[in-house]
């Protein structure tokens, strides 16, 4: 199992609409062949800032079979508007 973790930035002001788009968003992703679950956590720290954990069976599961599917596209349209960046993501494995 790999767990992506991805650190997300919006535009200021924005945390209602992304609230709700990420809502529509998450039924796109809960679609992808070898998701298990996800989770978004916001910042108590830093303003417009969301850590998003999602649980793949493979890696490729998240880098092949999802980000070059027609479910990416979807699932961006739907959130990427509101990144004031480029999200950062990282893979990890669970071990223990």
């Amino acid at each position: 199992m790999i767990l992506e973790v991805v650190s997300i930035k919006i535009h200021a002001g924005q945390s209602a609409e992304f609230k709700a788009a990420y809502l529509l968003a998450s039924k796109v992703i809960s679609q992808a062949k070898g998701y298990i679950s996800h989770e978004m956590q916001r910042s108590v720290d830093v303003a417009d800032h969301y850590l998003l954990l999602v649980k793949w069976q493979t890696r490729d599961d998240h880098v092949i079979g999802f980000r070059e599917s027609p479910l990416f596209v979807e699932w961006r349209k739907l959130i990427g508007p509101f990144f004031a960046s480029t999200p950062e993501v990282e893979h990890y494995e669970f071990f223990a």
